[in-house]
């Protein structure tokens, strides 16, 4: 059974700055795409970024462009989420996801669908208050 852990999520204010990772074992996250995904409380859960799995090509959801940044250590089987100018709205359960097919070629919009991946963490709560 893989288990994907993520960690660094706290309580912020707004405008700070906050660093995710999510932390794979019994499996190497090196051949697959990896989501980041956030729920809030009431609502469904929504893409913010992933990145493929040679690290060449990253998205992200509009709400976060240019204030996230998605990146991989494949040597340490690790993927973050660098958070910047956080937002009250930001506030949300975050989880990491490892795409279902290894080495995939399929990108957009494929990437950007929970039903695309296999394997969730637990999830990581970060709030930010205004």
């Amino acid at each position: 059974q893989v288990h994907a852990v993520e960690s660094g999520g706290v309580l912020v204010q707004a405008g700070d700055s906050l660093r995710l990772s999510c932390a794979a074992s019994e499996r190497s996250f090196s051949p697959y795409h990896m989501g980041w995904f956030r729920q809030a409380q009431g609502e469904n859960r929504k893409f913010v970024a992933a990145i493929s799995w040679n690290g060449g090509s990253t998205m992200y959801a509009d709400s976060v462009k240019g204030r996230f940044a998605i990146s991989r250590d494949n040597a340490k089987n690790t993927v973050y989420l660098q958070m910047n100018s956080l937002k009250p709205e930001d506030t949300a359960e975050y989880h990491c996801a490892i795409y279902r097919e290894a080495y995939a070629s399929a990108w957009y919009p494929n990437v950007m669908y929970p039903t695309e991946y296999d394997y969730w963490g637990q999830g990581t709560q970060v709030t930010v208050s205004s």
